[in-house]
């Protein structure tokens, strides 16, 4: 008999990704996806769907429990702009803002693991069935940092982790020993184009795991769309967090890479 498990869905490739690999190992996939942000295709893929407005978490909680789903993984991403544009709160989402502090990230994502925990529906990490995503260590492309990108990366590096300490976001752009850009709400795309677009042409972008990151969601992922727009932007070289990171359609993101000349990274946390 198949077990079920939850996908708590947002945008991009990792729902379907999630319930190709559950159905391989025998999962029933029960999908809960976000009305203008998962991808409609992810209805072919899993075994039932259901659509929801952000904020409607006792939907959700009814949804699976109805299906008798005690776990669930949250995968793909919600752009955090519709966080105050498009989201319709039900008496158990009021409840647990009312709690918070502030809504960051973090905060919030861990309230509501929390909310359904208490439910009965564990919140287990996406990448459990899918250990292969994660951003492995060493160099990825044919070319090595240099020298001078090696530096930006360890300056990009230390403003990474102090931006993720306060939960402002993953992401920062350096070009020969100057911060352009740190990653807000606007998010990573935004983040690169902005901070490429100051440099004379060899920025370099570092993506890290915040030091408070629950692994369970919101990992900091990267792909190809991710060196298409620094090529684009003009950066030239990538560092992210090995075993912290996702790496999506990683053939595809070094071979493009490497035709255009850009480096790519995965640093340890304690290397």
């Amino acid at each position: 008999m198949q077990r079920p498990i939850g996908l708590i869905a947002g945008s991009g490739q990792f729902p379907v990704l999630f319930a190709k690999a559950a159905h391989a190992q025998s999962y029933r996939v029960i999908a809960a996806a976000y009305v203008n942000e998962s991808d409609p295709q992810l209805a072919e893929h899993v075994d039932d769907i259901a659509w929801l407005h952000l904020g409607q978490i006792k939907r959700l909680i009814r949804y699976f429990r109805e299906r008798n789903v005690d776990q669930a993984v949250m995968a793909g991403a919600i752009r955090k702009t519709r966080l105050f544009t498009d989201v319709k709160p039900d008496i158990k989402a009021v409840a647990m803002l009312v709690g918070l502090r502030h809504t960051h990230d973090d905060g919030i994502l861990r309230a509501f693991a929390d909310t359904m925990e208490k439910a009965g529906v564990r919140i287990r990490p996406a990448t459990f069935l899918m250990p292969e995503l994660l951003a492995p260590e060493g160099v990825w492309t044919r070319r090595k940092p240099s020298r001078s990108e090696s530096k930006d990366i360890a300056l990009g590096w230390d403003i990474a982790m102090q931006i993720g300490r306060l939960d402002i976001g993953q992401c920062v752009v350096v070009s020969g020993g100057s911060v352009l850009a740190v990653e807000a709400i606007d998010g990573t795309d935004a983040t690169i184009q902005r901070g490429a677009g100051l440099a004379d042409g060899h920025a370099v972008v570092v993506k890290v795991c915040k030091p408070i990151q629950d692994t369970r969601f919101d990992m900091p992922a990267v792909g190809l769309k991710t060196v298409e727009i620094m090529a684009a932007a003009g950066a030239t070289a990538l560092a992210v967090e090995a075993g912290r990171a996702l790496a999506f359609d990683r053939r595809e993101m070094v071979a493009y890479a490497d035709e255009k000349g850009i480096a790519i990274t995965g640093i340890a946390r304690d290397a």
